[in-house]
């Protein structure tokens, strides 16, 4: 699977904030994620990514 700008995950579990919508800011060695709900940003490998992944919704930048 490959991740792209834009991209929206659902991850498994909730964060603190309860929150479990995630959108991917940044790509590359690792993936940058930021909360919709509050905000916060992490980064976590590809293999970290798809672990938590639940659903994941495409529509990033993607040049066609």
């Amino acid at each position: 699977m490959a991740y792209e700008v834009g991209d929206r995950i659902i991850s498994k579990k909730p964060h603190a904030c309860g929150g479990n919508e995630w959108m991917v800011i940044r790509t590359g060695a690792d993936i940058k994620i930021k909360c919709l709900k509050c905000g916060k940003a992490l980064f976590l490998s590809i293999d970290e990514t798809k672990k938590i992944t639940k659903k994941y919704t495409g529509g990033g930048e993607r040049n066609v």
